[in-house]
């Protein structure tokens, strides 16, 4: 189901910064007036995870926001000596379960299109609360993709 919601051309131009150019670490999207999706805050290439869970979840526990994060981290290959070092980049949708419902009925229906626009995040991730946005969770999914 589409929402008739736009994407902003900001949106993709600070996505390829991070892509291509690796400028910011995150990006946090918001959709606004209930017609498009912009971007809300753009993090430091130095900043954490942390950053941007506390700027995904700035506002509030009413509503819902998108996040894109450069995540980096090492991963041991078995028989491997050493560990190598993986980044991926992904796309979190966060529609916490006190969010009103039409909100996140909006958001969802508008994950689809930002999906589509940001071409190369290698995993999304839809959150409802915060232990499903943690570190160790988003570490996981990604890891579950990583061969052994």
């Amino acid at each position: 189901m589409a929402s008739g919601v736009t994407i902003a051309d900001e949106c993709k131009q600070q996505f390829e910064s991070i892509k291509r150019d690796k400028k910011a670490r995150y990006i946090v999207y918001m959709i606004k007036d209930e017609k498009q999706i912009v971007v809300e805050k753009v993090g430091e290439r130095n900043a954490n995870y942390q950053d941007f869970l506390k700027d995904l979840l700035a506002a509030g526990p009413d509503d819902c926001r998108y996040g894109v994060f450069d995540y980096e981290y090492e991963h041991k290959v078995q028989g491997a000596a050493t560990e190598s070092h993986k980044q991926k980049l992904i796309l979190l949708s966060w529609c916490p379960d006190t969010a009103k419902v039409k909100k996140k009925m909006l958001y969802s229906s508008s994950f689809d299109a930002l999906k589509k626009a940001l071409v190369g995040v290698a995993k999304y991730i839809q959150a409802t609360d915060e232990s499903e946005a943690s570190k160790e969770a988003v570490e996981e999914k990604l890891r579950s993709t990583d061969r052994s």
